[in-house]
């Protein structure tokens, strides 16, 4: 036929291609239902695998439900999509190969950390280790200053666990911070379990922390959180609380060990500074040996800057890396001499290592406790600082309100001692009673109070520099504050203008003074602490200290001042006077013009005390809270008895040398030694149903002190910490219970020396009793027993001083013959 065209093919090679095609591609089609179904049973098969997962396959089985309902094309083209996926499942499960999953599953149950080599540390890491091993820890704090190593542990801790056997399912570690938000702490999380998806960041915190508790839930896993500043709610998050059932742990690092407590630790351990031998290998490390042994003297030279970092970490890695490029003895030399005179001028300290460590005192809960802590930088390296002294500079200083309610004013001092203790930027020194303050957290405490190095004149601090004479300063009107503790200076002259209405302390103790010139204190004005404390050879004071009308505080303490200077009548703000162990003061008139006085020191002060005029100086301090003696006589303990007030504030008490025979009727012997018909005079007053008598004191020193056959009046002294008896040879009891049935009853006895930290009795050869039966002794430290032959039975039992660590300080003889109330008592406090 016209037109037509014959074509000759291979008909069965092009129907078997045709078919070939149209059979697979219409499986897409046809068998699309039987596909999803497989698919479904196979991505089944992989979750029991690992039923942890949530699979791509499973999200692409619930997209399949709405796909299928599509149009032809839609449904071709999901219908290969599934053909495609049934065989890569197959394939993943012949092979064990989980790569298509990988960005949703943890590649390992715990992730290595990189660290850099460390020194000094093992045993701290194992002691965690150890303690996360119990059954009953289930959250472990650590705690330390910024900059201690507190990172690099917790990653030696997370790495422990890459080689060792555990039945952890995952390890999971967090960076909190400062500003760390929920949301940050979820992600990562999320992340770790292999689970973070685009869709995931947009859902809510409720909804995400729900989805991180489905994923743990049966799971055991360890949590680490890095540097958190505040208390983490973990439930809040996802993660459920470790429990002993579920077996899990929760391990964080903190700068505030107020942290661990609103954290509910089972166990919080701190972090501290190297031991100085490890702190030097760390240095000697970062400075490498080619570096040190380019010269003979830079060892020893390296060895003292290593020596200025005080074990802290941070500083020993970075000033040691800093060092390793410096190759001469004089480069080393004048690093040593920057870091001595303002360590902040060291070339990376205001870059890596102060700006660390300042962000605890940014963290520091207001201006106050900021300022407390630039306080503590007036002091040397290294200084034990005195709470109790402390805290009176800060009231003093008008850092502490204490012009309505000084008890009040004094626990907020120590509060705040308390605060910047378990913020690591003070440290609590082997005795309680003392601080100590970190070289580091000095030097950036400096560096802030120089306004970041700009102003180095504002904060004046020299000291322990060997200055032979008051330094030259360049601009004194911006000078707030001068330390020149512990030098060797000697005079100082009135050359030009000394201070201006800026200067508000003035720190001189502990030099070699022996005078001050006319005019030094003439432009002081507003000037509110002077500490001219522990200059010996300093006999008088200028006459211009009249000048000092803002003044609050002035210590002469240790000093050879022989009379007060005319001119202190006119310091009419002064609220602390401190003249202990001044040997050779003749004198305190005057004192009665201080009107605003509230504390007055004369512990082992020579004024003569046996006048009427010093009674009557005493009697007119209308504001007086806090009073120390030494009594030579005690005569004059009874009459200063009288004297309500002065009784009720006396803080420390010393008795020294009384006359024998005047104690007849003293309140020192409590009628212990009185004639027949007088005995219960003094004993009548000593305690009201009201109150206590001596309610503030809290030291007593009785030495030489003839005529006391006991001390009952101690049982009345509830704030007694240290009591030393030593050479009163006729005492016979310290607490007798004949006296005190007659001012208490037989019925209830009021428990003495509840706050007794320190007991100390030395050469009491009649001493038998101590008190009748056991007591508490809740505070007990230490208990000193030496040349007592006749005391054979102390008030102790196994519960005394329970959660003390007593030190009984006595010889092995005595301790022989000692009467134990029980075998457990024994070896409570004596064990073999």
């Amino acid at each position: 036929m016209g037109g037509c065209v014959s074509i000759s093919v291979s008909c069965d090679k092009t129907l078997n291609q045709v078919g070939r095609c149209l059979t697979e591609n219409g499986n897409y089609i046809h068998k699309l239902d039987e596909n999803v179904e497989t698919l479904q049973v196979s991505t089944q098969e992989l979750k029991d695998l690992r039923d942890d997962l949530l699979t791509r396959v499973f999200l692409e089985e619930e997209k399949g439900a709405a796909e299928v309902s599509r149009s032809f094309g839609s449904r071709f083209d999901y219908g290969k999509r599934v053909f495609k996926k049934i065989k890569e499942v197959k394939d993943l499960k012949s092979r064990a190969d989980f790569k298509v999953m990988s960005e949703r599953v943890p590649r390992s149950k715990v992730e290595e950390r990189l660290i850099h080599p460390v020194v000094g540390t093992k045993a701290m890491a194992e002691k965690v280790c150890s303690s996360l091993m119990e059954d009953e820890v289930g959250t472990l704090g650590l705690y330390g200053m910024g900059g201690v190593g507190k990172t690099t542990l917790l990653s030696q801790i997370n790495n422990s666990f890459l080689n060792t056997g555990n039945d952890f399912d995952v390890v999971i570690w967090v960076v909190v911070s400062k500003d760390q938000k929920i949301e940050s702490v979820q992600e990562t999380i999320w992340r770790r379990l292999g689970l973070c998806t685009e869709e995931w960041k947009h859902r809510k915190e409720d909804e995400k922390a729900s989805e991180i508790k489905q994923m743990l839930k049966g799971k055991r896993y360890m949590l680490l959180l890095d540097d958190i500043w505040s208390k983490v709610d973990i439930q809040r998050i996802g993660v459920p609380s470790p429990t002993r059932i579920n077996r899990c742990k929760l391990v964080f690092t903190t700068r505030s060990k107020e942290v661990c407590s609103e954290m509910r630790v089972d166990v919080e351990m701190e972090v501290k500074c190297l031991a100085s031998d490890e702190a030097w290998e760390l240095f000697r490390m970062r400075v490498g040996d080619l570096t040190l042994e380019t010269h003979p003297g830079i060892p020893q030279v390296a060895r003292k800057i290593a020596e200025k970092c005080y074990g802290l970490p941070l500083a020993l890695n970075v000033i040691g890396e800093t060092m390793s490029s410096r190759k001469t003895i004089q480069e080393w030399s004048h690093a040593h001499d920057v870091l001595t005179s303002f360590a902040a001028d060291f070339s990376c300290m205001q870059d890596k290592i102060l700006p660390i460590l300042k962000f605890s005192y940014d963290n520091l809960k207001d201006d106050m406790f900021r300022e407390c802590l630039q306080y503590c930088a007036l002091f040397p390296e290294d200084y034990e600082i005195d709470k109790e002294e402390l805290v009176e500079y800060w009231i003093c200083v008008g850092i502490i309100d204490g012009n309505k309610d000084r008890d009040a004013a004094t626990n907020h001092g120590y509060e705040i001692i308390g605060t910047l203790v378990r913020a690591c930027l003070l440290m609590e020194y082997e005795h309680t009673e003392f601080l100590k303050m970190h070289d580091m957290v000095r030097d950036m405490a400096l560096w802030i109070t120089a306004d970041l190095g700009k102003n180095k004149d504002s904060f004046v601090v020299k000291t322990g520099s060997g200055l032979s004479h008051f330094p030259v300063v360049e601009d004194w009107s911006v000078v707030q504050k001068m330390s020149l503790m512990g030098n060797e200076i000697e005079k100082i002259n009135a050359v030009g203008p000394y201070g201006t209405n800026k200067l508000v302390t003035l720190f001189l103790q502990n030099n070699k003074l022996v005078s001050i010139s006319e005019r030094f204190f003439q432009w002081m004005t507003e000037l509110k602490v002077l500490d001219l404390s522990s200059n010996e050879s300093l006999t008088e004071l200028p006459a211009d200290i009249s000048n000092l009308v803002a003044l609050q505080y002035l210590n002469l303490s240790s000093t050879g001042i022989e009379v007060l200077p005319v001119g202190i009548k006119y310091l009419t703000k002064l609220i602390h006077l401190n003249l202990e162990f001044t040997r050779k003061l003749k004198s305190v008139v005057g004192i009665s013009s201080l009107s605003s006085l509230q504390v007055l020191m004369l512990f082992e002060s020579n004024i003569p005390l046996n006048n009427g005029l010093v009674e009557e100086e005493l009697k007119s301090l209308e504001h007086l809270k806090l009073l120390t003696l030494t009594l030579k006589d005690s005569f004059v303990m009874e009459r200063l008895l009288n004297i309500h007030s002065l009784v009720n504030f006396t803080r420390h008490l010393s008795l020294d040398k009384c006359i024998p025979n005047a104690v007849r009727i003293s309140l020192v012997a409590a009628g212990s030694s009185a004639p027949s018909g007088q005995e219960d005079r003094p004993l009548q007053h000593m305690k009201s149903s009201n109150h206590l008598y001596f309610r503030s004191l809290t030291r007593v020193d009785i030495v030489n002190c003839e005529g006391l056959r006991d001390l009952t009046w101690l049982m009345y002294a509830p704030s007694l910490t240290h009591l030393h008896v030593e050479m009163s040879f006729q005492t016979e009891e310290i607490i007798s219970r004949e006296k005190v049935i007659k001012i208490d009853g037989r019925e209830k006895f009021t428990t003495p020396f509840l706050k007794l930290e320190s007991l100390s009795l030395v050469f009491l050869y009649a001493v038998k009793s101590i008190y009748w039966s056991p007591l508490p002794f809740p505070a007990l430290k230490n208990l000193k027993i030496h040349r007592c032959p006749d005391l054979r039975k102390l008030p102790l039992d196994s519960a005394s001083a329970k959660g003390c660590d007593v030190v009984l300080d006595a010889y092995g003889e005595w301790l022989r013959d000692v009467e134990w109330e029980d075998e457990a008592t024994k070896n409570r406090f004596c064990p073999t």
